[in-house]
């Protein structure tokens, strides 16, 4: 029989409960323990979860028995004071939301959970598991002959308002380029397969939050910009971001090119953002570009609905805890998503917002 896993969860805002509901989906996977101090989502998480015991604190969390394996879904400014704590209490296997870490004086931190955490801690990168940004990925090399530019763009809406309206200012979220792009950035040194050398930005925010105010306070967080990243490959990436371009037909497009051709992957955004005048939102797609003239080629990549209706990210909420789950229940093995993979992503997304409000090109060399 399938061993039972038992998950306690760390946060239950709107990503938190999109967690509840793709575990719910697991074969053999029962969340048993819930720290969620808001009350209205507490109350939405004992809906989903309704066996689940709501706890007071990371320590009453960790009394729990059974438990197996822990999913932080936090703010950002809390991931790495809660890791602390758990490793100095019980550690547990983790499932961590992303960023890791949002404060430069945390990666101290992360180095040491590195050498020393006795169990596996897995960064959650969802766009890994996107089907056609995973299907990018497998089809890259063979489709481009090695990629010598790779660009994503995203253009979407504004951030949803937060519990406490934390994501509204750098100091909570480590600023838009570690906050929302962390992902990109990740998927940046994946698709690559090479670390940064540095990074150049330029961004700012015309239009989202200006006209809001929180106890005197205007939001600092960035709404649009450009990275230019480069590789120690030789490889170039480039990030476009617009968070005021609701109702794009594809919510991210990426773009790898090489030698022999190029290949894309147009990811649609959440259908329940999607506005109802035009219809149904558009399926994801994977589209092959030979330099012969042989014409594109391009693959639809329809995605479950179930899955579509448990999250906001295309199905890879529930593929990555497959594979977490697979890895919790085997007792051994690597994290697909590392502490350093999730190091690098933020340290990235930190260099990004230093470029953009210096105006100079960062050396990954000065963010450590």
């Amino acid at each position: 029989m399938t061993t039972r896993i038992h998950y306690g969860l760390v946060g239950c805002g709107m990503m938190g409960q999109e967690h509840l509901r793709n575990i719910a989906l697991l074969d053999g996977a029962e969340v048993v323990a819930i720290y969620e101090p808001d009350a209205g989502m507490a109350a939405k998480a004992q809906a989903l979860a309704p066996r689940a015991r709501m706890v007071g604190s990371i320590a009453e969390l960790l009394d729990v028995t059974p438990l197996d394996c822990l999913v932080i879904v936090s703010p950002n400014y809390c991931h790495a004071d809660q890791l602390r704590e758990i490793a100095s209490r019980r550690p547990l296997p983790v499932l961590v939301e992303k960023p890791l870490y949002t404060d430069a004086a945390d990666h101290a931190l992360i180095a040491a959970l590195r050498q020393n955490y006795p169990a596996p801690i897995w960064v959650a990168m969802e766009y890994r598991y996107m089907p056609p940004i995973a299907a990018l990925i497998d089809a890259a090399p063979a489709a481009t002959g090695g990629i010598r530019m790779l660009t994503i763009r995203e253009h979407r809406f504004p951030f949803l308002q937060k519990v406490g309206d934390w994501n509204r200012f750098n100091r909570n979220t480590g600023g838009t380029f570690v906050e929302k792009c962390c992902h990109f950035f990740d998927l940046m040194r994946l698709i690559l397969r090479s670390d940064p050398v540095r990074v150049m930005a330029s961004a700012g925010q015309a239009v989202n939050h200006l006209d809001e105010s929180y106890h005197g306070q205007v939001p600092d967080i960035l709404d649009h910009g450009y990275v230019i990243v480069d590789f120690a490959s030789g490889a170039r990436a480039m990030l476009e971001l617009c968070m005021f371009a609701e109702g794009a037909e594809y919510q991210e497009v990426i773009s790898a090119v090489g030698p022999v051709g190029k290949v894309e992957a147009f990811v649609p955004g959440p259908g329940r953002f999607w506005p109802d005048h035009l219809g149904a939102p558009p399926v994801a797609k994977l589209v092959t570009s030979p330099r012969a003239p042989q014409g594109a080629v391009s693959h639809p990549i329809p995605v479950d609905p179930d899955l579509l209706e448990a999250g906001d990210h295309n199905g890879s909420t529930f593929y990555q805890h497959q594979r977490f789950l697979s890895l919790v229940r085997a007792g051994k093995g690597m994290p697909e998503v590392t502490l350093s993979d999730g190091a690098w992503a933020v340290r990235m997304g930190q260099a990004a917002q230093i470029s953009a409000q210096e105006r100079r090109v960062v050396s990954m060399d000065e963010i450590d």
